[in-house]
């Protein structure tokens, strides 16, 4: 699959272990599609408590806000530049939209969501907070202009492993156990868009080292059980390996088994991340691009990794 194959799809999930640049890499494919001309929003999943003022909203962290140059992001999607926008998942902005197409009357609604108590219940019962996400992303998936999806690509930056994976199994838990009635319905629609392979894949992003491989592939099998699809990996931070087979068997002879040399420890590291890549690879069968840790322009790295222009 290649850079344009990626970027037609309507949802990327981003995702991988906490500390390996999966906000970057979304960042990155949400600038390059942004630069083709689609109407891009990029979007970062926030699990924090909801505040109760506006002034210590404005404090919540924003990782994304962070890879794309501008301020804490907000529930509304904010311009960053040309058509590239910015913001953040909210349960509470899910739960607010949730009632208000839900309850008769708008008012109800939001009079409801500026309760301290209703919205603390919201985030602390179990699934609610997951449910607020998914609710909200499908809003914005829903969202046309002149007939048209007003949002051409989303672009979602989702929590470490274990959230997103708990994440994406709300829509098949509520919709088992539930039913009948407006969360069984809006559990049906998050299930229809994250299991639609034409519109919707993930990206799953790790370093080259044992550890964040090994979560790779059991993120891989946890959404394979979801029926989500999956394009490919990006290997983040991959150390570039400058010799030829015959330069490094040059170097094999040479630098002996605790020898002092300089820049000798580098070649276990590139070892290393050679066999990460390999066993992905081979484990995953999925395309694996590179990203070097060199790369100073990211969004270059990443275009030329997944086969696009820079």
């Amino acid at each position: 699959m290649t850079l344009d194959d990626l970027l037609a799809r309507r949802l990327l999930l981003v995702t991988g272990k906490g500390g390996v640049g999966k906000t970057t890499v979304t960042a990155a494919l949400a600038r390059l599609a942004a630069a083709s001309g689609k109407r891009v929003l990029a979007a970062e999943v926030s699990y924090e408590s909801p505040r109760d003022d506006e002034q210590a909203d404005a404090a919540l962290t924003s990782p994304l806000a962070g890879a794309l140059g501008t301020q804490p992001l907000g529930d509304e999607p904010r311009r960053i530049a040309g058509t590239l926008f910015a913001s953040r998942l909210s349960p509470l902005a899910g739960h607010l939209q949730f009632l208000r197409d839900t309850l008769p009357v708008r008012l109800l609604a939001d009079a409801a969501m500026r309760s301290a108590a209703v919205r603390r219940f919201f985030h602390a019962a179990p699934t609610l907070a997951e449910l607020g996400i998914v609710y909200r992303l499908l809003d914005l998936l829903r969202e046309t202009s002149a007939g048209a999806p007003h949002w051409q690509l989303v672009v979602c930056d989702l929590p470490a492993t274990g959230h997103a994976l708990a994440l994406a199994q709300v829509p098949q838990t509520l919709a088992s156990v539930l039913r009948s009635g407006p969360i069984h319905a809006a559990a049906q629609e998050g299930l229809r868009v994250l299991r639609d392979r034409a519109h919707t894949t993930s990206v799953l992003v790790s370093l080259p080292d044992p550890l964040p491989v090994s979560e790779a592939l059991e993120l891989h099998e946890g959404l394979r059980k979801l029926s989500i699809d999956c394009a490919r990996v990006v290997l983040n931070r991959m150390p570039p390996n400058p010799f030829t087979p015959e330069e490094r068997a040059a170097v094999a002879r040479i630098v002996k088994d605790g020898a002092r040399t300089l820049g000798a420890r580098r070649i276990p590291r590139i070892d290393r991340a050679e066999a990460a890549r390999a066993r992905l690879v081979r484990e995953l069968r999925l395309p694996v691009s590179a990203v070097h840790e060199l790369d100073e322009d990211v969004v270059a790295g990443v275009a030329r990794e997944l086969g696009g222009a820079s």
